[in-house]
């Protein structure tokens, strides 16, 4: 490896945005370097492989080049190191996604629109791009870093790359104009390198930033706090009821579901499909109740469910969703729910994430959003036990809720597909399990709970 190449492999694992972490690293290879800003500061974009016991992973680092001992006192936070660049001499590197007076560069280009060129700024047609705006690094992203530009774009930058267009960009495209969603105004692409062929790649996707806007997970997270702090009070009786905007987002998911629906291709898998999907949900448990022992007790009544959604008679529509819904991926706008965060995700190679599922693999997403909302906030809580049926109470109000704003907004009837739904649910609290094992053991016990709630 180069110094540069040793560098960066101390630095991603320790970002937030690097989806290895636990795995060693055994080689950091700089596949593709462009620059975008030549001199000093200069800006380099940076496609970097990651190998990690021979699987290979791709991720975006927008690198920042200063002359060493010249990186102001705000940049500090970003430094990866110094070394030795094209043979010129020692320069300070870092993450430039926090210098704004390199970002800036990236919006005069998409509002410029290069369409030609190794790097490709494009400029979705009809919209118009205002430039001369600062940026600042929004705080929370976990897969993807998105600057902020003067409050009225958002950039997000792609960390984990796959080639092809990233989903998130071709549904939003899709979806231009509704009210649900942040209107796009342009993207960011380069080709990669996919089995010997050039494939043209997603690197970034401008949209229109939400001012006052605020998350659903923490909308959701005040309704049960203020709940749990008046024992005695039912979820609809408190003051911080959140079942009205429970059933307004419902009606929205809907909303853009027959959106997509009519924009996009749909189709209806049949009974060996359905086998076949119901075999991925089979393999999935078994690999958890492998890693988890404390979910063997519920793989009989998992398994049940799935051999429940293989015996399905009636062929299932399948369409363009969103593919990674809960509460973190909506907010609550003075216009109503916006949905954001089409990607899927990121971790799946795009061809996966474009591939059609049922719409109701996003209600039992959202659905299992609720069932978190209620439940994180009861591990360590003085009032613990009192506090389960309140929670499983709300959770209940708010999942009726939203699955009747999805019905009466036009999508499918939760409770008449209840088969189908109990099957999404299930593989998705089952994903849950394995995800907080590895990452965050003290949540284990909320889908663990949930698993068992639903299993009763």
């Amino acid at each position: 490896m180069t110094r540069l190449e040793q560098l960066l492999a101390d630095w991603i694992p320790r970002q937030r945005w690097f989806a290895g972490k636990g795995v060693p690293i055994g080689d950091v290879r700089i596949e593709d370097e462009y620059t975008l800003v030549p001199g000093e500061p200069g800006l380099r974009l940076l496609v970097v492989d990651v190998d990690q016991r021979g699987a290979h992973s791709r991720y975006q680092v927008l690198l920042g080049l200063r002359p060493p001992g010249t990186l102001p006192a705000d940049l500090v936070h970003a430094a990866i190191g110094e070394c030795e660049v094209d043979g010129s001499g020692a320069r300070a590197v870092y993450d430039a996604t926090h210098d704004p007076d390199l970002t800036a560069g990236l919006l005069d280009r998409i509002a410029r629109g290069t369409p030609r060129g190794p790097v490709r700024f494009r400029r979705l047609p009809g919209t118009a791009v205002r430039t001369g705006l600062r940026s600042l690094v929004l705080t929370g992203e976990q897969s993807n870093t998105s600057l902020v530009f003067g409050e009225e774009y958002v950039l997000k930058t792609f960390r984990r790359l796959w080639p092809g267009h990233n989903p998130d960009l071709e549904l939003t495209a899709a979806l231009a104009g509704s009210p649900f969603v942040a209107r796009p105004h342009g993207w960011i692409e380069v080709d990669l390198d996919e089995g010997g062929r050039r494939v043209p790649t997603t690197l970034a996707m401008l949209q229109r930033f939400l001012r006052g806007a605020t998350d659903g997970w923490v909308l959701a997270a005040i309704s049960v706090r203020d709940l749990y702090a008046d024992l005695g009070t039912a979820p609809g009786d408190a003051g911080g009821d959140f079942a009205g905007e429970a059933e307004r987002l419902g009606a929205a998911t809907a909303a853009v579901h027959r959106s997509l629906a009519r924009e996009l291709p749909t189709d209806v898998l049949d009974a060996d499909a359905l086998r076949g999907l119901a075999g991925a949900m089979v393999e999935r448990l078994r690999a958890a109740a492998a890693e988890v022992p404390d979910l063997e007790p519920y793989t009989d009544t998992l398994r049940a469910a799935y051999d429940a959604f293989a015996r399905l008679e009636e062929p299932l529509p399948v369409q363009r969703v969103h593919g990674d819904y809960h509460l973190g991926q909506v907010v609550r706008a003075d216009t109503g729910w916006v949905l954001l965060d089409f990607e899927g995700e990121p971790a799946v190679p795009v061809g996966e994430r474009q591939r059609p599922s049922s719409p109701l693999r996003d209600v039992a997403g959202m659905l299992r959003s609720f069932d978190y909302a209620a439940r994180h906030q009861l591990i360590g809580h003085a009032d613990e036990q009192r506090l389960v049926p309140v929670a499983r109470a709300w959770a209940r109000r708010n999942r009726d809720a939203f699955c009747a704003g999805y019905a009466d907004g036009g999508g499918v009837d939760p409770e008449k597909h209840r088969t189908v739904l109990r099957a999404f649910e299930y593989d998705k609290a089952v994903y849950e399990v394995m995800y907080e094992a590895r990452n965050r053991p003290s949540w284990l016990r909320v889908p663990l709970d949930s698993i068992a709630a639903l299993s009763a």
